[in-house]
């Protein structure tokens, strides 16, 4: 990758995501790990509008319908938490907007460009990049507090099996789009929702209301629902070009029978 191609399209990305990784883990500090899942329901109500803003994706209205119910039920949830912090709520959709912005980005700046990374070759090009960005609020914000902290002690136990924990996710994200489909792990980010929020009510002792799970059951309704137009969208585009191979096999076969046809007819009229 050239140094123009780097500077044009890795450093806007791995700024976004430094952005997005600050907010949201920023945002754990004040809001409950079950409600931090049920906000990140709205991330496919983001990518779509900034899709749609950005001329990346057609304005539909049935579309747009679904992501208002995703919206309503990650509303009733915000309304039925005991937990509700207006700083924490703000963060969390901060990095959710920005995640999403720095996924349509992908696709302006390296898709279209012909460019297709894996996430392990995401790796290798953005982290350096966002771990510039990163240095930059931990000097100034995190980094005069942790001074202050006496009892703060650097943990390289905790700190590398996160890392590892870090990277073993990208790489099982790596097998299994590899194996099945980016839609495939979508599906799986939700069932993962799900369990994050059992296991934060069951052994985190987060507090879990019936309306929460009424509203995120609600946007996991229009997520699935989402998911699955996009499934039959391209499951129509690849039938659609299957098609258009089988009608350019035949238009071929045909030209070179009459092709032979034509050359025998020659070969006859010269004999």
């Amino acid at each position: 990758m050239s140094r123009e191609m780097y500077i044009s399209s890795v450093v806007p990305i791995g700024a976004l995501y430094s952005l997005s990784l600050w907010l949201s883990n920023s945002a754990y500090i004040y809001l409950s790990v079950s409600f931090i899942q049920m906000l990140k329901a709205l991330m496919p109500v983001a990518v779509y509008s900034i899709g749609v803003a950005l001329k990346r994706e057609s304005f539909k209205t049935d579309t747009m319908a679904n992501m208002l119910s995703i919206s309503v039920g990650v509303a009733i949830a915000a309304y039925g938490e005991a937990r509700f912090d207006v700083w924490g709520v703000m963060l969390q959709l901060g990095a959710v907007a920005f995640e999403a912005t720095r996924l349509v980005l992908i696709q302006i700046l390296l898709t279209s460009k012909g460019i297709t990374l894996n996430p392990i070759t995401s790796l290798y090009y953005v982290a350096p990049c966002c771990l510039v960005f990163l240095f930059i609020p931990w000097i100034f914000v995190e980094y005069p507090v942790l001074r202050e902290t006496s009892s703060f002690h650097f943990d390289f136990v905790v700190f590398g099996t996160n890392s590892f924990c870090a990277f073993a996710l990208n790489l099982a994200v790596f097998l299994l789009v590899g194996k099945t489909s980016a839609l495939t792990m979508n599906v799986a980010g939700v069932v993962k929702d799900w369990l994050l929020i059992a296991f934060s009510w069951s052994v985190i002792k987060d507090t879990v209301t019936p309306i929460n799970l009424v509203g995120y059951g609600l946007a996991f309704l229009g997520v699935a629902y989402y998911n699955h137009a996009k499934l039959q969208a391209l499951k129509a585009k690849e039938a659609q070009k299957k098609t258009q191979q089988a009608d350019d096999e035949e238009q071929g076969r045909l030209l070179e029978e009459r092709e032979s046809e034509g050359n025998g007819k020659r070969s006859e009229s010269q004999n």
